[in-house]
């Protein structure tokens, strides 16, 4: 009897439906976590680089997170960066390097990439860069003088680069230097017409006097010698004639250990070497951000795999935000404001 009544009593209770807990808020663009992320993302991309400039973060675009297991997420990012004054081989800290202005023909690098984070520690699985300089509409209507990125392989440009060389090395009593690459020019037409050039060196294994006698047998150190530079070089061609050349190497530095998996947008042109310029350190754009690399360790047999992950990951985020939003039915008082959207995050530097 007791029994029975027990079952009966069991049987009234009020049965209380289990509710499943929602899913985590999505993760900030401006969160610290996403800032780390951020962090390590750029200088891998600057660590795999080796043309042109160092680029600094503007902003974090987008961010999606994909669990994996305890401790183990896969994190998808879309940055916006900006290139700065430091060549990517300078030895300088990115922290230290300035950022270009607006006004000095800013250069905005987009990426996509892919890491993973197990126990606190990122790593870069792949990524995906591509750069473009601001349009030049754009900088006239804010500075109308500035003068604009010139073409790498313009007359004029080269001919200054070649003529700052050749008033280096015939001053120094140092190395021979020879071009790496030419990384900015300018050509200034009014109210005088000066051109401005930027461009990367190496020293060789002769002395600027030895390469009077046989230049072409003059070859850059070995790799356990390498010696690097940078110039900057300002021809004035009007209304009076000036060069204004400056040179600084780096001394020797330990390449990175792993070797990069890269396909440049840098191509040499082989076509105009007026200026006495070897063709392969001719570019034809102003920006080196172009490039694919997949970690060896990664799954992914292709950059391609980044495009479809970040849509995966874009999909899943959105679902747990609408299965969030379904058990978030607290009442909000009168004049609530929402948060501002997680993302994309602030601007650290200015938009192009």
């Amino acid at each position: 009897m007791k029994a029975l009544v027990a079952l009966i009593l069991l049987v009234q209770l009020p049965i209380h439906k289990a509710v499943p807990a929602a899913p985590p808020a999505p993760l900030g663009c401006d969160d610290p976590e996403s800032e780390a992320a951020a962090e390590a993302a750029v200088n891998y991309i600057n660590g795999h680089s080796h043309h042109g400039y160092k680029f600094a973060l503007n902003r974090i675009e987008d961010i999606r997170v994909v669990p994996q297991g305890p401790n183990n997420d896969i994190i998808f990012l879309e940055l916006d960066l900006l290139e700065t004054k430091c060549p990517i081989l300078s030895p300088t800290p990115l922290a230290n390097c300035t950022v270009r202005s607006f006004t000095e023909h800013a250069v905005e690098g987009d990426c996509d990439v892919k890491l993973q984070k197990v126990d606190g520690t990122f790593s870069v699985l792949a990524s995906k860069c591509h750069s473009h300089a601001d349009s030049s509409e754009d900088i006239l209507k804010v500075c109308p003088d500035c003068p604009l990125l010139a073409s790498l392989n313009n007359t004029e440009v080269l001919e200054t680069v070649s003529a700052a060389l050749n008033d280096y090395n015939s001053k120094t009593t140092d190395s021979y230097l020879r071009l790496l690459e030419i990384g900015r020019a300018k050509i200034q037409y009014h109210p005088g017409h000066v051109v401005a050039t930027e461009f990367a060196v190496g020293a060789t294994n002769c002395s600027a006097e030895e390469a009077k006698a046989n230049v072409g047998a003059c070859q850059l150190l070995p790799e356990d010698q390498s010696n690097f530079g940078f110039c900057t070089a300002v021809m004035v061609k009007g209304p009076s004639q000036d060069l204004q050349v400056d040179c600084q190497l780096y001394g020797h530095q330990v390449p990175a250990p792993d070797p990069p998996l890269l396909s440049w947008v840098f191509q040499p042109t082989g076509q105009d070497t007026s200026a006495g310029l070897a063709p392969s350190a001719v570019g034809v754009t102003n920006h080196n951000l172009g490039l694919f690399h997949n970690n060896p360790v990664a799954s992914e047999s292709s950059s391609s795999e980044i495009l479809r992950s970040m849509l995966s990951a874009k999909s899943v985020t959105k679902r747990a935000v609408a299965e969030a939003a379904q058990h978030d039915k607290v009442p909000r008082p009168v004049g609530f404001v929402p948060p501002p959207p997680p993302c994309p995050g602030k601007i650290r530097h200015f938009d192009i």
